[in-house]
């Protein structure tokens, strides 16, 4: 499925004839062309990258297959993500290049986005293309990150595919927001949701109609192709609605607004002819509707806590956070919120970025605000990463020691909290071992907290279950026992000497097939895996030989671990009403990896 704005493609065409006659060379005719490819030509041309990268995604860096002027020999990383393809011409022997494709891959489907630049841009990007410098200088003139900087629409190119890739994959959810009293929609929607506190899409606000009045400067034209997906793909209601998703949304080529429940909000209720907003007021994309009823603001600091926990003294422990601010401003009218930024700055935060509504300060965050015009309905205000300022909810080892071929010997020694004081509370702590290619048979050990729960192919330790939460004190763990598995027979794999030496083997057909051509050794990687590993092995790739390990899950509520924190105080409305606003927090475990200390494992050596 192939989207297209004839608008975009006017301006495309213009910018080519307003090249100036006397700076036209070989090299800008050969690399812009006034006319974008039809669909055959495109999936033709992404087919053969396919070939000459050796995946979809490419190598990402100039190695001794990369070819001058394909995207590898940019040497970057970046470049497995924005590509470009090389369009052949009706003319024999001639192509030219359409770059920057915006290239993301969710589920089985492969989601192309062009956004429109200028030719100068195209051009820039062949040179380093054909460059023989191998590596990007950052931040030099004429070099790969400083051409990216210089191209904002790909930012927004990048929201729409994730938005598409949502919308196709099914993830489409709002932000999670969590209120601290009691609901006051009511009905029936009160029973479904007041018994766990969660404000999710309530009953639809009494619409307004109004004109939507906003302008962008970043246009794209679209492409979703799906590549290497079942021919059956999506069914056609689903076609309809990524149809009328992509062309409500991003009218003429402009993005207003991605979301899903906006959209299909309008197309199902429409708009109501009574109560007009007054007409000096210009109403955002992002808020169709103006909402009626009880003035409040919500916000819900969420992180994820994300760690791989060696104790080892030649590898240190890796912790870090991937935090957002979801918000919920139920307002009437279309106010402006604002808060301080200051808090910021004392905070362990990394990097961060905000919603389209928002307006920040170009230089830092210290003694700023940032303002933003709400959408309707649940959204993130705000997405960073930080460091965890509190040390790791959950520290200590692992180890896990083969005693024989099917038994083995495991320990854990774990605190929790520590170092934590209230009001951070602990609402449940569960670790599971996973051993997909073994199936236990038996195990034996008590803990000294908590309950066991075995399964086939794991073993679940519940230390804090829901209702019994830790607060206001840390908590040592210990649980040492042995674990039994069933004879391996003949589905032990090839040990990774083997492995690599039928690799080596089986390089002499993969060169007699290719003709020349380069291996597609994504490709060939996995399907040797498949051959020698059951589909459910590949769920747990570092349960592979020697990789073991275990994964701590857990939830914290009462502050947030990085420091990020809103004073409800400093919250202000214009034009001024009275609006309470409530502030919640709430942490959960992401990938929290509790490596084997007495087996290899898996680990980046730092750059400084």
């Amino acid at each position: 499925m192939i989207r297209r704005f004839p608008v975009v493609e006017k301006r495309w065409r213009a910018a080519c004839r307003n090249i100036d006659d006397g700076d036209s060379q070989d090299t800008v005719m050969y690399a812009a062309s006034s006319h974008l490819p039809s669909d055959s030509r495109l999936a033709a041309a992404f087919a053969e990258r396919k070939t000459r990268e050796g995946s979809r995604c490419g190598f990402g860096i100039r190695v001794t297959q990369s070819s001058e002027g394909s995207d590898s020999w940019v040497d970057d990383p970046t470049t497995r993500h924005i590509v470009g393809l090389y369009i052949n011409k009706e003319k024999e022997g001639e192509c030219y290049l359409l770059w920057p494709l915006i290239m993301h891959i969710k589920a089985q489907f492969c989601i192309l986005v062009l956004p429109l630049v200028e030719p100068r841009h195209l051009r820039a990007y062949e040179a380093l293309c054909k460059g023989s410098d191998c590596g990007n200088a950052v931040g030099v003139d004429g070099s790969y990150s400083s051409l990216l900087l210089d191209l904002p629409s790909i930012t927004g190119a990048f929201m729409v595919a994730h938005a598409i890739g949502d919308m196709i994959s099914g993830d489409v959810v709002e932000p999670e927001v969590i209120v601290n009293s009691s609901p006051s929609v009511g009905g029936l929607f009160d029973s479904l949701t007041g018994s766990i506190g969660i404000s999710g899409i309530s009953s639809r606000p009494k619409s307004v109609a109004a004109p939507v009045g906003s302008s962008g400067t970043s246009n794209v034209a679209l492409g979703a192709v799906a590549s290497d997906a079942p021919k059956s793909g999506l069914k056609l209601l689903d076609k309809d609605a990524l149809r009328t998703f992509i062309s409500s949304s991003m009218p003429f080529g402009t993005p207003l607004d991605l979301s899903y429940t906006n959209i299909f909000s309008t197309k199902v209720n429409g708009f109501s002819s009574s109560d007009l907003p007054p007409t000096d007021i210009k109403q955002p994309a992002w808020k169709p509707y103006l909402y009626k009823g009880k003035q409040r603001i919500l916000f819900t600091v969420h992180e994820m806590v994300n760690a791989a926990m060696y104790d080892r003294d030649e590898i240190p422990d890796n912790i870090f956070i991937s935090g957002q601010i979801n918000c919920r401003a139920e307002l009437e009218g279309l106010p402006d919120v604002s808060l301080p930024l200051n808090e910021l700055a004392m905070s362990h935060i990394e990097s961060l970025s905000f919603h389209p509504s928002v307006q920040v300060p170009e230089h830092g965050v210290e003694k700023h605000s940032m303002m933003f015009s709400p959408p309707l309905g649940n959204f993130v205000l705000m997405r960073y990463q930080a460091a965890c300022g509190l040390g790791p909810p959950v520290k200590g080892f692992y180890q896990l020691s083969m005693i024989s071929e099917d038994e083995g010997a495991f320990l854990f020694r774990l605190r929790l909290m520590e170092g934590y004081k209230s009001p951070l509370t602990m609402e449940f702590c569960t670790v599971i071992m996973p051993f997909p290619r073994r199936r236990i048979t038996s195990v034996d050990g008590t803990p000294s907290v908590g309950t066991i729960l075995n399964a086939e192919r794991s073993i679940e330790w519940k230390i804090l279950v829901s209702g019994r939460g830790l607060v206001g004190r840390s908590l040592e763990a210990t649980f040492s026992g042995t674990v039994k598995f069933a004879p391996l027979q003949t589905q032990r794999l090839p040990s990774l000497n083997s492995f690599f030496a039928g690799f080596a083997e089986d390089d002499g057909d993969l060169d007699a097939e290719s003709n020349g051509n380069m291996i597609n050794v994504e490709e060939f990687l996995m399907e040797k895996i498949s051959k020698d590993i059951p589909p459910v092995d590949l769920e747990e790739p570092f349960c592979w030989q020697a990789y073991n390990y275990a994964k701590v899950s857990f939830r914290i509520t009462g502050a947030s671990l990085s420091g990020m924190t809103i004073d409800p105080k400093s919250v202000s409305i214009y034009p001024t009403v009275k609006a309470p606003v409530e502030i919640s927090s709430q942490v959960s475990s992401g990938d929290y990896i509790l490596w084997n200390t007495l087996g290899r494992c898996p680990s980046a050596a730092a750059i400084e």
